[in-house]
């Protein structure tokens, strides 16, 4: 065909609207447009050899398109396919993926964004579009839950995510939902076959990480009376998630590097190295530039990790998947034997105006308190309220918790809602370390950035003695700068 003979597009969607403007806006980009309603008129195009991109619903009258586009892919496996659809869900973005689809825009798009993707799947139809991999259940119950703009962002990464196994970094408040999205990568991924293994860096006490990571040898050290394996081993052939990498030690970070790097461990006291076979997915509620700028991260292990950012939106960011989120949490408490209830306009209303500071997980935990706690049928605005403690404010109102009151009884609260988060649990051991760890950092950071890095002045505005003081610093990694002093 010559160059300059105009590409063609099969459109079908079986709203007579959608492909009227969808052939308009193509037909301007200087496309050929062919559209139709039907799968069967879409099937006759591409099996006759017709069209050099198709643009397709997933709903279409007489077929799925989820199944006629494993048999457009079999006989034309270079044929770029774009799958669009109004079932926004995880799910859709997944399968269009597993299929092969070069893309997927849930409706209502913008038709720019549909040209430029057009441009881009008919420059590209030379790649080598993925298989169909074998079916994987194909259920609507997912913890990742939401419509929103926010959350089509994510589920169109984390689509194209599951077909590789490029390192994965996550970033995102606690309670966002950072380990569901890392779930669903290896669940929906290469990987899901094998293992799924977690381990929260913050957890664990700094002399047993690399134990912990990278398993001991009998007689290691004082304790070792067996061989243990670590994580790395256990996650052989899967998924090893890394929580909290933020608060990983400097000693540790650097051994982490060096598998990275290398692609193999030695554990704790052993004579020969393990080759490591695992997809590495990382996630942190910090800023992990700034503890770079504080030497308290290593900027290299950070480029290693960073090979694919996912930044996971907190829920005040994304008000409008509440109503979605209290609706699948009410199914699940409703599973679980609590009365059917459902919430008041004016509830979904007051809900959307909380700033949700312990974002999904502390509405999780709203609605299972409100499910057990009140027996009417609807939940009303005034029971949300009383759950919030008050009327809740808009996003950005004057006047945060933070500024009211005291630092005592903002981590009174910060803590209540700590332990809420495990529900009848418990968190991990060692709570009392990683507390003081997490106050003192920033205390100390604070005291020295004041004194300009003078140690002495700093101990005396900690109330604090100088040696002690060093220690802190060396136990702590933390890294001591010193502003020149400006001319007076």
């Amino acid at each position: 065909m010559d160059e300059t003979t105009p590409k063609t597009i099969l459109v079908a969607d079986d709203d007579a609207a959608i492909r009227t403007v969808v052939t308009q806006a193509l037909s301007r980009a200087g496309y050929d447009v062919r559209a139709t309603g039907t799968a069967s008129s879409l099937w006759h195009w591409v099996s006759n050899g017709d069209g050099d991109l198709v643009i397709t619903d997933v709903v279409l009258p007489d077929e799925d398109a989820f199944q006629v586009l494993p048999r457009m892919k079999k006989i034309r496996p270079r044929l770029p396919i774009v799958v669009m659809s109004a079932k926004n869900t995880i799910v859709t973005a997944i399968t269009a993926a597993e299929l092969g689809a070069f893309d997927y825009l849930p409706k209502p798009f913008d038709l720019n964004e549909l040209i430029s993707i057009a441009g881009r799947a008919l420059q590209d139809t030379k790649r080598q579009q993925p298989g169909v991999k074998e079916s994987s259940e194909q259920s609507e119950n997912l913890p990742l839950i939401g419509r929103s703009g926010a959350m089509q962002d994510i589920y169109r990464v984390i689509a194209r995510l599951t077909q590789s196994d490029l390192t994965v970094l996550i970033t995102g408040e606690s309670g966002s939902g950072k380990e569901l999205v890392a779930r669903v990568l290896h669940d929906f991924g290469r990987r899901r076959k094998g293992p799924f293994i977690a381990v929260n860096m913050a957890a664990i006490p700094r002399e047993l990480i690399e134990s912990e990571l990278f398993g001991h040898e009998k007689g290691a050290f004082t304790g070792a009376i067996n061989r243990q394996s670590g994580r790395f081993e256990q996650a052989q052939g899967g998924t090893l998630f890394l929580d909290e990498i933020g608060d990983m030690p400097m000693e540790a970070q650097t051994r982490l590097l060096r598998v990275l790097q290398q692609g193999e461990f030695m554990p704790v006291g052993g004579r020969s190295t393990i080759k490591t076979n695992v997809r590495i997915i990382a996630a942190t509620h910090r800023d992990l530039r700034i503890l770079i700028q504080q030497g308290q991260f290593r900027e290299d292990l950070f480029f290693r990790l960073n090979v694919v950012p996912v930044r996971i939106p907190p829920l005040r960011e994304r008000a409008e998947d509440i109503g979605d989120l209290v609706r699948h949490f009410l199914v699940q408490a409703a599973k679980e034997g609590l009365p059917a209830q459902q919430f008041s306009r004016g509830s979904l209303d007051a809900l959307m105006r909380y700033r949700w500071p312990g974002n999904v997980r502390e509405l999780q935990n709203l609605v299972r308190r409100l499910a057990v706690l009140q027996a009417d049928e609807v939940i009303t605005a005034t029971m949300v309220e009383q759950e919030l403690s008050g009327p809740v404010e808009a996003p950005g109102a004057a006047g945060s918790d933070r500024n009211q009151h005291s630092i005592e009884q903002f981590m009174e609260r910060h803590l209540a809602r700590y332990f809420a988060e495990f529900g009848n649990g418990l968190p991990p051991d060692g709570l009392h370390e990683r507390i003081l760890r997490e106050v003192e950092i920033p205390l100390l950071n604070a005291a020295l950035a004041a004194t300009n890095g003078n140690q002495l002045r700093a101990a005396d505005l900690l109330g604090i003695n100088r040696n002690t003081l060093r220690s802190k610093i060396r136990n702590y990694g933390l890294k001591i700068t010193r502003s020149p002093i400006s001319a007076r």
